[in-house]
């Protein structure tokens, strides 16, 4: 059964995993035996994560990209299968927020929204996929959030990321099913509320409210996604594609 889950010899691609969520995730691939290639925007938030992980023992690289930019999607991947040799899994992690009534959104923080969390997932995903398909192996996590399966009925207004996180979710059946013939997994992780920079001011302002709402009565703790993705990445999770996996304390449930 351990084996099921052990991640020795693969490489790991995770936009996003200089901080956060994505950081816990990659420190979890890591744990299980991957090497990593954290992608991020800021070298000051990579470098630090890259030497932590380094501290660990583990195998990582970092490389600086603007996700929505396709000649610099292009460049990490050029970049991780120059330092590695292969890709064998992509976490889609990379994303942005901008709160504001929808009636009163601005087009730019629309699109600046989309372009990171959806057009980017893409640009990855379709980078990636290629060689993926080429060697026919390889499993690509989408993060995307319990914005995309429902609504929140809070006083928090984030239609762009509600529509990216849904388009999101639906990337991920559209290429499951195409690529399942090249034995490429394409699955998703939507986490409810967990700590984090994106959510310090929501939560700051409404974390029992929210709370209120969650069978298990909290929000996410630090580690609770590091199993998800490895089950996800792993051969445990070899006959699953498609899927959206919520990992929200039951708050979809109700």
């Amino acid at each position: 059964m351990p084996g099921l889950f052990d991640l020795t010899g693969q490489v790991a691609l995770i936009t996003g995993g200089s901080r956060g969520l994505g950081a816990e995730m990659a420190e979890g691939l890591a744990e299980a035996g991957a090497s990593l290639m954290l992608v991020a925007r800021r070298d000051q938030w990579l470098r630090p994560t890259v030497e932590q992980l380094r501290s660990m023992s583990f195998r990582c690289e970092g490389t600086v990209c603007d996700v929505s930019n396709p000649a610099g999607v292009e460049d990490a991947v050029r970049k991780t299968l120059a330092h590695y040799g292969a890709i064998d899994i992509l976490v889609n992690n990379a994303g942005v927020s901008w709160g504001a009534l929808a009636e009163e959104m601005p087009l730019d923080k629309w699109q600046a929204v989309l372009d990171v969390n959806l057009t980017g997932a893409f640009l990855f995903s379709q980078a990636v996929g290629r060689e993926m398909i080429r060697r026919r192996q390889g499993s690509i996590i989408n993060v995307a959030s319990v914005a995309g399966l429902r609504g929140l009925p809070l006083a928090v207004h984030l239609a762009a990321y509600a529509a990216s996180k849904g388009g999101l979710i639906a990337l991920t059946r559209e290429l499951a099913a195409k690529w399942a013939a090249h034995a490429v997994r394409v699955n998703a992780i939507a986490p409810g509320f967990f700590p984090s920079r994106m959510t310090e001011h929501i939560l700051g302002r409404l974390q029992p409210q929210i709370e209120e709402r969650i069978p298990m009565g909290r929000i996410g703790r630090a580690g609770e996604l590091k199993g998800v993705v490895v089950f996800l990445a792993s051969a445990a999770a070899s006959y699953i594609t498609g899927q959206t996996i919520a990992v929200d304390g039951g708050a979809t449930a109700v």
